[in-house]
């Protein structure tokens, strides 16, 4: 029986290359590309090996060491940081963390209508939407109305307990797969077929260090910036932590698999711009206005399919008939996709927060989770805040493009400074006594200071570039968005925080808190 039970355990464990998917479906995002080479152009890929090498494989070796000291904490995270640093920098860098998914959802309630256009339409055409022929309701003020009424629905239903949704959406993350095999595939054939030729030309090493974007060519802040984009393509990589445990001989096999998965998602991300450049002429088919960082994606899908069709001696007729096709299924699988994503993190992040802290630490009936596990008190607070946010953002806008420049630029700041506070927080960890160290990658306290610091300080002046960057080219719009989620969550988390120990220090009970 005993025997039975351990090779039972032994099955459970994830082998090398289950754990290199687990990390690559985890961190890889499609979206991540076209996105990348419509900023950059092949100019990209060593920003993604820069991110690689100084983030993301140090940073996940922390994570690894975090998870598997910790394992036995249900905090994720803020237990991680709360015993090595303390329970108020442990809150805030949770709470900025949580109030990334915030500024996601914000991003996506607005971005949403770009798959559903090309849905309905075949392409986007968002920014020619009107309310009753209004000049003042169209656009993105018209968008973000929209986005509220979206999001409203998707909390209703949420707070009802439907979250079986997310399971029928889930198809979506399998489609997207089959679109990375697609283009893959696609891309090597058109290539063959125009006998090696590439619609946008590889010029080596030239092309890898002017970018294609004119607005990055001879700004070296403005390049430095992009940074954060690739950064932001190597998010995710926190659920890495609890991952040590379930893994069969982790002390050989976890680095192994974090290092082979970082040089299949930075091969992959290099390889996949590569070949978005074989069917993309980048002035042609990218620099119009119309283009827009919420588009961009739908606009390549439906080009990748015209020139499939192309490649092939296809009438212009039968191409334009591939490029809507094409952009109709992309569009619906993505759909799917952000669906999913959306109904599952309106609760989740928040529900992790609430049952990872004190209920007295939030005000009034905030931190009641109901019976079926739902924070519905909180939803409701968090179905306002990002409605508001999306109608500052959609009215103080001027054009489609900035408006979903803006929103980009807030997730990606919003979703990559809450690391710092992990990393900078790893060297006080290395130097705690009496904690399981079954696990280690950096074997000396120098290492883990050196790291620790290196990655603090590639998202900090990353982030610096990032925010810093629009104002130089006279955009005090969007730095001031990008600063404003970090600076505003971070002050709301730092006040609640100290609201909870003053009740504490004044002795306050429980009930009493949550009478006040």
């Amino acid at each position: 029986m005993r025997v039975h039970r351990v090779s039972k355990m032994k099955e459970k464990k994830l082998g090398l290359m289950s754990l290199i998917l687990m990390i690559f479906t985890s961190v890889y995002g499609f979206n991540n590309i076209p996105r990348s080479y419509y900023l950059m152009g092949y100019a990209a890929i060593p920003w993604f090996v820069v991110a690689g090498i100084l983030f993301f494989i140090p940073f996940a070796f922390m994570v690894a060491e975090f998870g598997s000291a910790f394992r036995h904490e249900t905090g994720g995270m803020y237990s991680w940081m709360c015993k090595s640093v303390g329970p108020k920098y442990a809150f805030v860098g949770t709470f900025m963390w949580y109030t990334s998914y915030v500024l996601w959802m914000v991003n996506v309630s607005s971005g949403i209508w770009v798959p559903i256009s090309n849905v309905i339409f075949g392409e986007d055409n968002t920014s020619t939407w009107s309310l009753f022929g209004s000049v003042f309701l169209s656009g993105s003020r018209l968008l973000g109305l929209m986005a509220v009424l979206f999001f409203i629905v998707i909390t209703y239903f949420d707070t009802k307990g439907i979250d079986k949704i997310s399971k029928v959406t889930s198809v979506g993350g399998s489609a997207v797969l089959v679109i990375n095999i697609m283009v893959v595939v696609g891309s090597i054939v058109m290539i063959i077929a125009r006998h090696g030729q590439l619609e946008q030309p590889f010029m080596g090493m030239e092309s890898l260090k002017v970018p294609l974007n004119a607005a990055y060519q001879g700004s070296p802040i403005m390049i430095l910036s992009f940074i954060v984009y690739a950064l932001f393509a190597y998010g995710g990589i926190e659920a890495v932590g609890g991952l040590v445990d379930k893994t069969e001989n982790p002390k050989k096999n976890f680095p192994k698999g974090i290092v082979s998965a970082a040089l299949v998602i930075v091969v992959g991300y290099a390889l996949l711009i590569m070949l978005v450049g074989s069917f993309t002429n980048y002035s042609e088919i990218l620099g119009s206005d119309k283009i827009t960082l919420g588009n961009v994606s739908y606009v390549i899908m439906s080009n990748f399919a015209s020139a499939f069709g192309r490649a092939f001696g296809a009438s212009e007729a039968a191409q334009v008939a591939l490029a809507h096709g094409f952009a109709r299924v992309y569009a619906l699988i993505m759909l799917l996709a952000l669906m999913g994503a959306m109904f599952t993190l309106v609760y989740s992040p928040l529900k992790q927060l609430i049952d990872g802290t004190p209920k007295e630490l939030w005000p009034g009936k905030m931190g009641e989770i109901a019976e079926d596990g739902m924070p519905k008190n909180a939803m409701w607070i968090q179905c306002a805040i990002v409605c508001v946010m999306v109608l500052l953002v959609s009215f103080g806008g001027d054009t489609m493009q900035q408006f979903f420049v803006i929103l980009t630029a807030m997730v990606n700041v919003g979703m990559t400074i809450p690391y710092m506070f992990i990393s900078f927080a790893f060297p006080k960890f290395k130097k705690m006594d009496g904690i399981d160290r079954s696990f280690v990658v950096y074997k000396s306290q120098k290492s883990a200071n050196f790291w620790g610091y290196v990655v603090t300080l590639t998202l900090l002046f990353a982030n610096i570039f990032a925010i810093i960057q629009p104002a130089l080219d006279g955009d005090i719009k969007t730095t001031l968005w990008s600063l404003s989620g970090p600076v505003i969550f971070g002050s709301v988390a730092w006040i609640i925080y100290t609201r909870y120990e003053n009740r504490v220090t004044s002795g306050k009970t429980e009930k009493e808190s949550v009478m006040e």
